[in-house]
């Protein structure tokens, strides 16, 4: 359970951290559990749940559990040890929902999330307005989030029915992150589509980092250290990976291909 009371996502003074996606619909609970401590042993700094669109409540909710449980007993673990380092379990779990029936008690905190370029009134205002019930009787802090999906957009492109921002597109990011910062939010992410066949071009991280004060997230298709880096070298505050932590049925070659990545940064 996440104990500190600054935010989930601080600015990371010029360092950039790493998030890990988990989708519940790709793994049993108990797999995402393991996988979970696995990225936080190679130094991920939040663990996002969610992701597919359709995947419910129950699930997300057992999911988010079990990874509670499970960074809950590490830190019991180090507690018990005068060398071990407590803290480093002391990561947040976050709700990355595909709509409003994605929640859980269980979560520590939830991106409440503007679909900015989507044309359909559902992303724009409906799903929040149907979850904001929720996410107040469970008591999960929001972290208001600008989505902002880039090119090629993969699935949630076309199920959130977005008007793809272009990788030449430079002057449209920008002014979408000086209206999410306009709005208040704290946070903006750009999005390449989960699995997406390439990353959000760099050209478009800048210009996003450099039109407004918000933490900054960019998302998809990244799967090597090289566009990680890139990713980082272009401003990103925190960079998500998620399809290559589904890619292995192994914890130790996950292990290897994480540590791999989140070293550069």
């Amino acid at each position: 359970m996440w104990t500190d009371e600054s935010p989930m996502l601080p600015l990371q003074n010029g360092k950039t951290g790493h998030i890990t996606l988990i989708d519940p619909d790709k793994q049993s609970p108990e797999v995402a559990a393991n996988r979970a401590l696995v990225a936080v042993e190679c130094g991920t700094s939040a663990i996002f749940v969610g992701g597919s669109t359709n995947t419910g409540n129950d699930l997300v909710h057992a999911t988010c559990q079990a990874i509670q449980e499970a960074l809950e007993l590490r830190i019991f673990a180090a507690s018990q040890h005068p060398d071990a380092n407590e803290e480093m379990w002391n990561v947040p779990v976050i709700l990355f929902p595909g709509g409003a029936h994605a929640m859980s008690s269980s979560a520590d905190g939830i991106l409440f999330m503007m679909l900015m370029n989507s044309r359909s009134r559902r992303f724009l205002i409906e799903e929040q307005l149907a979850g904001a019930p929720l996410i107040d009787q469970y008591g999960i802090k929001p972290i208001p989030t600008g989505y902002i999906v880039c090119a090629p957009g993969g699935k949630v492109g076309e199920v959130g029915d977005a008007d793809l921002i272009q990788s030449n597109d430079s002057k449209a990011v920008s002014a979408y992150c000086k209206t999410a910062e306009m709005y208040g939010f704290s946070t903006i992410y750009l999005e390449a589509g989960s699995g997406a066949s390439k990353p959000v071009h760099i050209d478009l991280i800048q210009a996003a980092k450099t039109s407004s004060k918000c933490t900054l997230i960019v998302g998809g298709g990244i799967r090597t250290s090289e566009q990680l880096l890139a990713a980082a070298n272009a401003g990103a505050d925190y960079i998500v990976t998620g399809t290559i932590t589904e890619e292995h049925d192994s914890l130790e070659s996950l292990r290897e291909q994480l540590h791999s990545l989140i070293s550069v940064l």
